[in-house]
């Protein structure tokens, strides 16, 4: 059975489509199981895909925040891309240079993809998952941010 919505049309169990958010293109996935997900939920989703320029900028924050924390998802991520890619090719993707090498690697990484999860609507759910990369080619290393519903983080992961 298919979901009809205004913002994403007919759709089946899956919606995928490359969308502008600022000054970079980003995959967008939407995981919608016709059994679980309501209008609402969709909605939300269509809303956050128009704004996904301010929440990746809140997501960058998060990741910032976690800078005091050696064992943090943020800290184990910039620790692996200075063991596992060369200064050289970090420096050639770097966007901004404030002085401060983690904060501009933060500043500077590419969001790959957003994978909406509409069924996951309650508070604290993983509504959106971020994924972002600084070389993406070089290595598999990711660093994700969860939003709820409400466009909060409410985790942060590293894939290395």
């Amino acid at each position: 059975m298919a979901i009809e919505h205004d913002y994403f049309g007919v759709i089946g169990d899956y919606w995928s489509e490359r969308v502008d958010a600022g000054d970079q293109e980003v995959e967008v996935v939407l995981d919608a199981d016709p059994d679980t997900v309501n209008d609402e939920s969709l909605d939300v989703a269509a809303a956050m895909i128009g704004d996904l320029e301010r929440l990746d900028g809140d997501a960058r924050e998060a990741f910032v925040s976690e800078l005091a924390s050696v064992s943090s998802p943020t800290s184990l991520y910039l620790t692996h891309l200075a063991q596992d890619v060369a200064a050289e090719s970090i420096d050639e993707v770097l966007s901004r240079e404030s002085g401060d090498r983690q904060i501009d690697i933060l500043r500077s990484l590419e969001l790959l993809r957003v994978d909406f999860r509409p069924a996951n609507d309650g508070d604290e759910e993983s509504f959106a998952v971020f994924e972002y990369a600084l070389v993406a080619d070089e290595t598999d290393a990711r660093l994700e941010a969860t939003l709820d519903v409400h466009g909060d983080v409410v985790n942060v992961d590293a894939h290395v």
